[in-house]
């Protein structure tokens, strides 16, 4: 870490800016996604279910495309923000986490959508008989039995953001200090002559981090199950 240059502390800073607003702003999304696919039963779930799983299919490049199309200047939405909040995104570190947020959102919605439907439904209608209201039920069972997955999910999300590339570039461009995060930096590194170097300590940066992300998911996941079975007994 201490080898890293102005310019690649930059750009991890800038990653983890893109990808912190990314997840905190898709959190309520993806929980509410996540509770009324667990949870709810309604016309059309199975078509929302596969909406939401879609950009793990598609190749970032055409989910990229479709933001532009929708987020773009003289898009709707896009015109939509602008005019109402002063917000953009084309070509702004805010479209490169609007791109994150996208490709984030199926791995925390499903991480938390398993946690729900783990979550033991006597321990809440025991709850319930014992007079705790719904909201009161959701906050004292229903929440800290399934934070460990939440957070699992969480987690992931990061993870993924961090290493977007695909709809980033389509849809934000690759600008330095402004919308060039890791994996952009390590794609435009490898374009220079003589940049092994930079680009082994880019790599270097990206996998720890990816690796931490992925052992601290593992682990909540465990922990999560181990108090569901806790629980059981």
């Amino acid at each position: 870490m201490g080898g890293l240059s102005p310019e690649e502390w930059e750009v991890l800073l800038l990653s983890l800016k893109v990808s912190g607003v990314a997840i905190a702003a898709v959190l309520p999304l993806a929980f509410g996604l996540a509770w009324m696919l667990a949870r709810w039963r309604f016309p059309g779930k199975v078509l929302l279910d596969a909406v939401v799983h879609l950009p793990l299919v598609l190749p970032p490049v055409v989910t990229g495309w479709l933001l532009l199309l929708t987020f773009g200047t003289n898009a709707p939405l896009g015109r939509f923000f602008a005019d109402t909040i002063g917000l953009t995104f084309l070509f702004r570190w805010t479209g490169a986490a609007l791109a994150a947020a996208v490709m984030a959102l199926p791995l925390m919605v499903r991480a938390m959508r398993l946690s729900l439907e783990t979550v033991d439904r006597r321990l809440e209608n025991a709850a319930r008989t014992l007079g705790a209201g719904p909201w009161r039920t959701f906050f004292t069972v229903t929440l800290p039995l399934a934070t460990p997955g939440i957070m699992a999910g969480l987690v992931l999300g990061l993870a993924r953001s961090v290493g977007e590339f695909g709809a980033t570039i389509t849809f934000a461009s690759n600008i330095p200090g402004e919308t060039q995060t890791l994996p952009l930096a390590i794609y435009s590194a490898l374009q220079l002559p003589g940049s092994e170097w930079q680009v082994a300590r880019l790599a270097g940066l990206s996998v720890l981090l990816s690796v931490s992300a992925l052992a601290l998911s593992e682990w909540l996941s465990r922990r999560n199950s181990e108090g569901k079975d806790r629980h059981v007994l």
